[in-house]
């Protein structure tokens, strides 16, 4: 008889700055419910007490912020900082993550904020999942709304127009982070699958 797997309950901690990033984490969120996730969206300039334990209860964490200056932004660096105390008692141990960015440039040197929660993810034991895409726009018969028209490979990335709202965030970008939030839910499904067989 095989064991109870409950679904899947993916946090996306995220800073938007001037709402685009925010687009992006409500589409990673609408990816991972329906790959059947429970999901919950949690602005981390804003967190609360009742956020962190949410969080701590999550399976899988989803990091997103923009780029500013080559690096997530201060807010993001802020709440950072602000989960030594889950690293000191090992509270995100094993649980899996994932991230996304956004700039105004296409490149922006985006990578590095990927780079940054990867490591903020090792730092606390957590298991990464990558974007898994193949790149996309990167030929004369490509599009730039393919998936990951942007090339990146260790989460998702968009690119927004300075001088454009929250309307000008990229549909292939969209259509990406979901791509990311399906991908993380079911990594997750699977581990938790995995861990309930081996307990059984």
């Amino acid at each position: 008889m095989s064991a109870f797997v409950h679904a899947p309950v993916v946090s996306i901690a995220y800073h938007s700055g001037y709402g685009h990033t925010a687009v992006l984490a409500e589409a990673v969120r609408a990816g991972a419910a329906e790959a059947g996730a429970t999901v919950q969206l949690i602005k981390v300039d804003e967190i609360d007490e009742t956020q962190w334990e949410l969080l701590d209860a999550s399976d899988a964490i989803v990091f997103g912020s923009p780029t500013y200056m080559g690096t997530a932004s201060g807010a993001f660096h802020a709440f950072a900082e602000a989960t030594s105390k889950r690293w000191f008692g090992d509270v995100w141990q094993d649980k899996v993550a994932a991230g996304f960015t956004n700039s105004g440039s296409k490149s922006g040197d985006k990578s590095a904020t990927l780079g940054y929660f990867q490591t903020l993810a090792a730092q606390h034991a957590m298991s990464w999942v990558n974007l898994g895409l193949k790149p996309g726009w990167n030929s004369s018969t490509a599009s730039e709304y393919d998936l990951n028209r942007l090339g990146f490979f260790s989460g998702a990335a968009a690119q927004t127009h300075t001088d454009q709202g929250v309307e000008g965030v990229h549909k292939a970008d969209i259509a990406t982070a979901e791509h990311l939030g399906r991908r993380v839910a079911e990594h997750t499904r699977v581990i938790l699958a995995g861990r309930a067989a081996l307990a059984a």
